[in-house]
């Protein structure tokens, strides 16, 4: 079943945390190595969802503030007792954060669902401090046109979020748009860490071709 990307992330909230997911679990173990110093920094998590990022980011000495659009995504956040009073619902297009606000401005697997990247990662630059980080990482272009989907299971029903697909050459430009200096980019399949959660969820068998793809890009830009 196609939704929309509110809707699905509107549905999606009451498992995010508990399903077991390989692609983000290959995000998070990649990203972690990426980061800038954390302790003592100020991070904004554009489309923080659930608050994954800022959980991690706060048990390390960040300060970590998040911004989403899905309610149902943060209400989520927002039972998790060190993430009170850090939440706002708003757009990635218009972040309702000062310029300069950020050391590292980071957005995990949401690009895709912005009406303008450009304009998001415009915003993204704006909030960070000169000589800080942007950090986006999505779904690889390589993973789509292998026919991987954004989709999710809940009870009896798949549910795939419509979504754009930008380009490498599109989110590179986005950076150069926004007048960041892009620092590195990587490109990551998924790895033996993950092959446990194909095996707890009956899909080993399809682990081998799967690792082959890259799953995830992650691009990180210096505010200059």
């Amino acid at each position: 079943m196609v939704v929309s990307a509110q809707e699905g992330h509107r549905l999606w909230a009451q498992t995010y945390d508990t399903a077991l997911n390989p692609v983000l679990a290959l995000e998070s173990r990649t990203l972690a190595d990426l980061l800038c110093p954390v302790s003592g920094g100020c991070f904004i998590d554009v489309a923080c969802g659930t608050g994954r990022w800022m959980q991690y980011l706060g048990k390390r000495g960040a300060c970590a503030f998040g911004v989403d659009l899905s309610a149902e995504m943060l209400a989520q956040a927002d039972g998790k007792r060190a993430l009170r009073g850090k939440l706002v619902l708003a757009d990635a297009g218009g972040l309702p954060f000062r310029d300069y606000a950020a050391d590292a401005t980071i957005c995990s697997f949401a690009a895709s669902y912005f009406p303008s990247l450009k304009q998001a990662v415009a915003e993204m630059a704006r909030i960070t401090r000169r000589g800080g980080q942007v950090i986006v990482s999505d779904l690889h272009p390589a993973a789509i046109s292998a026919g991987w989907t954004r989709s999710f299971r809940l009870g009896e029903f798949v549910y795939e979020m419509e979504h754009s697909n930008p380009s490498l050459d599109e989110f590179l430009a986005a950076g150069y748009a926004a007048s960041l200096q892009l620092d590195m980019q990587v490109e990551a399949c998924l790895g033996d860490p993950e092959r446990p959660i194909f095996r707890i969820a009956g899909k080993e068998h399809m682990f081998a071709e799967l690792s082959r793809v890259p799953a995830i890009w992650i691009g990180i830009w210096n505010k200059i």
